[in-house]
């Protein structure tokens, strides 16, 4: 059944005439008979008759009046938010870091945009968030990698993240400007979880230049972790954003890490397969545009 059948009805409904709707409509007189025609076989049943001059509904058609307005208002309605893409869920995988320390403002924007998108986070590590979103199980992921290719995906890089070694105030290294890996020989290392990879860069630095080095403590909590590096327990390797807070309230303090594989950019990555939707495209946009305006 056509839904031009139903607003038809409705008009005939509304004007109590034939001649009168093929005017407003449009049609031919004998094109608005048709359509009843084949409503009323579809329904089985007579959903006019004629009373003087004018149509009249039978039972049959009062019966069906509502639903026909509320299928038309409900068919409207769809067409306004697959228009506008207001509604639905925006799946976003990243890792602790940036959902703590660099979505948070991005996000609040966007809801105002889009206040009827459900936004859901998975907090994970960066093979699992570039898998999932290959898979389409994400529609995007936010990683912190060195600069990242692959041909499934669009890769886009947003800024580069300065990794820092943090350490409680009256360690030594308050008086160093920048550190290099033999600075960490002997040092107490606090390691992010496995699969993170500016952990993965510092431990491969660290064996390939044969520098003795002890893990102390792994936590897959940034909280935790310099938590730890605040009571003396270690140092440890993060990237600035996530101790900004606390460098400023002087609990920690943080040295640049120099060496050149230490070169890490937040980047946004998406599948080439993506519909990209109003509202995907809206977050993709705010992203972009909000990193090269602090760049």
């Amino acid at each position: 059944m056509e839904l031009t059948y139903l607003k038809t009805f409705c008009e005939v409904a509304k004007w109590g005439s034939f001649t009168r709707t093929a005017e407003n409509l449009g049609y031919a007189q004998s094109s608005i008979t048709t359509q009843i025609q084949r409503l009323e076989e579809s329904y089985g049943a007579v959903l006019f008759e004629r009373f003087g001059r004018s149509m009249r509904l039978t039972i049959a058609g009062e019966a069906l009046l509502p639903y026909a307005k509320e299928v038309i208002r409900l068919h409207e309605e769809s067409k306004e938010v697959v228009s506008k893409q207001s509604k639905g869920t925006l799946s976003i995988g990243t890792i602790e870091t940036l959902a703590a320390y660099y979505l948070p403002p991005y996000l609040q924007t966007y809801r105002q945009q889009y206040p009827d998108i459900s936004i859901m986070i998975q907090p994970a590590n960066e093979p699992f968030i570039i898998e999932s979103v290959k898979e389409g199980t994400l529609d995007v992921g936010i990683i912190l990698d060195p600069p990242f290719a692959d041909p499934e995906l669009h890769t886009q890089v947003l800024r580069e993240e300065e990794l820092v070694i943090i350490a409680n105030p009256e360690h030594r290294f308050s008086q160093l400007s920048e550190i290099q890996v033999e600075d960490l020989a002997g040092e107490p290392l606090i390691l992010t979880e496995d699969g993170c990879s500016y952990r993965a860069m510092l431990l491969k630095v660290l064996r390939h230049s044969e520098i003795d080095f002890k893990p102390s403590y792994e936590f897959g909590n940034l909280e935790a972790i310099k938590q730890c590096v605040v009571y003396g327990l270690g140092v440890a390797l993060l990237p600035r954003i996530a101790v900004a807070d606390d460098i400023q309230k002087q609990k920690l303090i943080a040295v640049p890490f120099n060496h050149p594989e230490c070169r890490f950019y937040t980047q946004l990555v998406y599948s080439k397969k993506k519909w990209q939707s109003k509202a995907f495209i809206g977050f993709v946009d705010l992203i972009g545009e909000g990193n090269h305006q602090n760049n």
